[in-house]
């Protein structure tokens, strides 16, 4: 038991230092991109020896390939009951991370824009976390195919292709141009947006959602 106690505590020493060394290296890349980040200033701000990235990490490439995959986390609860509620509640996370400009999602598009770029180290990160995005989403497409909650003829990979481009075009505003941009109200109309292009006629022009939903005396539509 005693035994089993230390490992214990030995692996949340180490899990505490990585988040510390991870929390770090996205607030310093969310400042200047990644070039401009070295190793010893990582572990600085982290509050450790200027050793203490190469010892957990290895390396720089090393260090960014996890810092893209923690930064392109994010509580997603899987909500709704269709493919559809499930994809507009995904969009509508995604898009309230950039709440108070946190590091994290700016991190994540920062070392994004310089993938597109052809960093030579971060483009095949990219190639790797953007397949497994458009997959995650190309799923939610097809089961909304298959509940009915989206139309039959979408294509789940093009839609894919086109939410991931909307949700990082509009991430790119959020950390530069368009940091006031009314948060709340613009994924609310993002999300009404996406739904009115996905949902199956109903024949009186209403989407799913505006047909399910229960009426009442304040409804503007009434």
């Amino acid at each position: 038991m005693p035994n089993q106690i230390a490992r214990r505590s030995q692996q949340q020493r180490r899990s505490e230092t990585e988040q510390r060394v991870l929390a770090a290296a996205m607030a310093l890349i969310a400042e200047r991109g990644s070039r401009g980040v070295s190793l010893a200033e990582v572990g600085r701000l982290a509050g450790y020896s200027s050793g203490i990235v190469s010892h957990h990490f290895g390396g720089k490439q090393q260090l960014l390939a996890a810092v893209v995959k923690h930064a392109q986390l994010f509580d997603h609860p899987v909500t709704g009951s269709c493919g559809l509620d499930q994809l507009s509640s995904l969009i509508s996370t995604y898009l309230t991370t950039f709440r108070g400009r946190a590091p994290a999602p700016q991190a994540f598009l920062l070392l994004w824009s310089e993938a597109v770029a052809s960093d030579p180290v971060l483009a095949p990160l990219f190639a790797e976390r953007d397949a497994w995005f458009r997959s995650l989403l190309a799923s939610y497409v097809r089961s909304g195919i298959d509940d009915g909650s989206i139309r039959a003829d979408a294509d789940p990979e093009a839609v894919a292709v086109s939410v991931l481009g909307l949700l990082r075009g509009i991430g790119m505003q959020l950390i530069s141009t368009a940091e006031q941009a009314p948060l709340d109200l613009m994924v609310s109309q993002i999300v009404g947006i996406v739904q009115r292009g996905l949902a199956p006629a109903t024949g009186t022009g209403e989407s799913i959602q505006q047909r399910d939903r229960p009426s009442t005396g304040d409804d503007p539509a009434r």
